[in-house]
């Protein structure tokens, strides 16, 4: 996994990221999207990744942008921000902070909240009352707050959490993810009334035809 969009904003992968930042303010501009989540329907196919680098774009663009560790299994942002993973959300669910340990990345007007303490119940706590109020409070303090969570198909967390937000959207790779593990994530978000605004993907091979833009 890598920050692309800070290690080669310039690459036609990074614009790829600003164009899927367009469109979603674009789409925000009829619908609220103030409270995202980003999954995928199986493991390993760049949900985290893209996550961050949507945050980055995010920030970049000179939004107050939020990005929350809700993958409590396998948590991998603060590693992607060299940032310690406690205190984090977990600390902050059950009582154990003061106030949300939100820490400062290396990009201006993002930050992080971090996984914290693996739980022994993540569904449960992202099912909370507590995670109901956090997501308000995130919500006051930012333009945008983006939620990285596990895959749909594999635990409830995603679905659970999807459905207190303003939408998900679904992260797919090509040549990794399989149609019917894309299309099962599909009907698990429809059955729970969860906002599925689209889907974006990642790993595509590039035009060569398009030549060098910049």
């Amino acid at each position: 996994m890598s920050l692309i969009t800070l290690t080669n904003p310039r690459s036609p992968v990074s614009e790829a990221y600003r164009t899927l930042r367009t469109n979603l303010s674009f789409y925000s501009l009829d619908n609220s999207l103030h409270t995202l989540v980003v999954t995928s329907p199986a493991p390993e196919e760049g949900a985290a990744e893209t996550a961050a680098n949507l945050a980055v774009t995010m920030a970049q663009s000179g939004k107050r942008t939020i990005l929350v560790e809700c993958d409590l299994r396998r948590p991998s942002l603060h590693t992607l921000f060299n940032l310690s993973a406690e205190p984090g959300l977990t600390n902050t669910l059950l009582g154990q902070q003061e106030s949300v340990p939100l820490q400062q990345t290396a990009v201006e007007n993002l930050v992080l909240l971090t996984s914290g303490a693996q739980p022994p119940n993540p569904a449960d706590l992202l099912g909370s009352r507590r995670m109901d109020g956090l997501i308000e409070q995130l919500r006051q303090q930012a333009d945008i707050v983006i939620f990285h969570a596990p895959p749909v198909a594999a635990v409830t967390d995603a679905t659970v959490l999807g459905s207190k937000v303003d939408g998900v959207l679904l992260v797919i790779q090509a040549g990794k993810t399989r149609r019917d593990h894309a299309q099962k994530a599909k009907e698990i978000l429809a059955k729970a009334n969860v906002r599925l605004i689209g889907a974006t993907l990642t790993n595509a091979p590039q035009d060569s035809s398009m030549g060098n833009y910049y």
